[in-house]
């Protein structure tokens, strides 16, 4: 496969979300695609200072095995009310196959609305690497680097 081929997908929209547009690309080099809220037409969710909500998109998906779906947040929600997804990266693990849902939090000061369609989220499709532990006697099998053991702060230091 190479990048002009593009992975190709099964989705199928739940009820509640027939109408809403499928995760795309808002434009043409973007890695993540738009994910909308499925809520009712007639319903505005709220989500209040400080609290989390799990909103559902209406999309069952297959991922293909060796790939991830990861669920990050929309920046320009982020920079103009706060709102991120909680668990970012959320992970769609290849062998789900139930409704993707995001979890919401609003760490802002206002209340902010929730409406049917609405882009909530990002989702990027990427491979996933499978490993294999080789558990060594001593730390000195792992070999030396520049860092070595320096922890949190440390790169850039010295």
């Amino acid at each position: 496969m190479s990048l002009s081929d593009p992975l190709k997908i099964s989705v199928h929209q739940l009820p509640q979300a027939i109408g809403l547009e499928l995760p795309s690309y808002a434009t043409p080099h973007a890695a993540g695609m738009d994910l909308r809220a499925a809520i009712p037409e007639s319903e505005t969710w709220s989500l209040e200072p400080g609290q989390r909500r799990l909103v559902p998109t209406g999309l069952v998906m297959a991922i293909p095995e060796g790939f991830e779906g990861q669920v990050r947040p929309r920046s320009g929600l982020a920079l103009r009310h706060g709102v991120t997804v909680l668990n970012a990266p959320g992970t769609i693990d290849s062998d789900y196959r139930g409704e993707v849902a995001v979890v919401l939090v609003n760490h802002g000061d206002q209340t902010v609305e929730v409406h049917r369609g609405d882009r909530i989220a990002q989702l990027l499709i990427t491979p996933v690497a499978i490993c294999e532990w080789n558990l060594e006697t001593a730390s000195a099998a792992l070999g030396e680097t520049h860092r070595g053991a320096g922890g949190y702060g440390s790169t850039g230091n010295g």
